[in-house]
């Protein structure tokens, strides 16, 4: 290939797999302009703005929201040190993914040869512990080794029925809002009063402030969001949540 010191946005889309849609909500919201406009109106790329391309697009392989995304590349002034630290964590997911793909095989092997099946070698790989740096960051190390004790406690079926009590006040807050119900609806509020109920199991002090940083996270960040069926849901579920703390009672007040 002939060396080039700009790419149009055809280009860019084919050597990547980006549409040209997303270059534009990224231009849009400020993450990634072209490096030049052409007369015709044409959208061009120059070196610099590849990389930052790149970035992005690792970052998004990671599964962070793209307002978090921004902040990570424009707080960075040493790109190439931001990349090895981008190289780091791929190393570490294709670790985890090399680990999850060597349980997966060992249960196929077990249960093809009649061999006792051991949990420990079952879910090697399928690790909680991937988001520690992300909690001790936005809410304290104590906060994720209690959480992180706390969890490692449960047993099989305590860990079950949580994350079902998870998915059936997800799933009431959805049919709430098909209902049409405002989310200061008393019969969501119930539906909140649940979900604060919920949380406490393993945070045990809820307070305000946790609360609704919750709400706010819910639709600020996607994979979140993703829990109550995108960006409307999570909005649906942050109105429902703030509507209810107005008149609840929150540990320490």
């Amino acid at each position: 290939m002939e060396p080039h010191d700009e790419w149009s946005m055809h280009e860019i889309t084919r050597l990547t797999g980006t549409t040209s849609r997303t270059l534009r909500h990224y231009d849009q919201i400020g993450l990634l302009a072209p490096s030049r406009v052409g007369s015709n109106g044409y959208r061009y790329y120059d070196g610099e703005s590849l990389v930052r391309l790149q970035r992005i697009l690792l970052l998004r392989e990671l599964g962070l929201a793209l307002g978090t995304i921004a902040e990570v590349v424009q707080s960075a002034t040493d790109e190439v040190a931001a990349l090895r630290t981008h190289l780091e964590l791929l190393h570490q997911e294709r670790d985890r993914l090399d680990r999850q793909i060597a349980s997966v095989q060992t249960t196929v092997r077990k249960k093809e040869g009649g061999e006792q099946i051991m949990a420990e070698e079952m879910f090697d790989g399928f690790d909680h512990t991937q988001y520690k740096e992300e909690v001790e960051q936005r809410w304290g190390r104590d906060a994720y080794a209690k959480g992180d004790a706390w969890w490692r406690s449960l047993s099989d079926a305590d860990k079950k029925a949580f994350q079902q009590r998870q998915h059936d006040i997800g799933a009431d807050y959805a049919r709430a809002a098909a209902e049409g119900l405002a989310p200061d609806d008393e019969r969501v509020r119930a539906i909140s009063a649940r979900h604060h109920e919920w949380l406490g199991i393993s945070v045990n002090e809820v307070s305000r402030a946790y609360f609704l940083g919750l709400a706010d996270m819910y639709v600020a960040d996607e994979r979140f969001a993703a829990n109550y069926g995108g960006a409307e849901g999570a909005t649906y579920v942050r109105d429902a949540m703030q509507a209810y703390a107005e008149d609840a009672t929150f540990s320490g007040e």
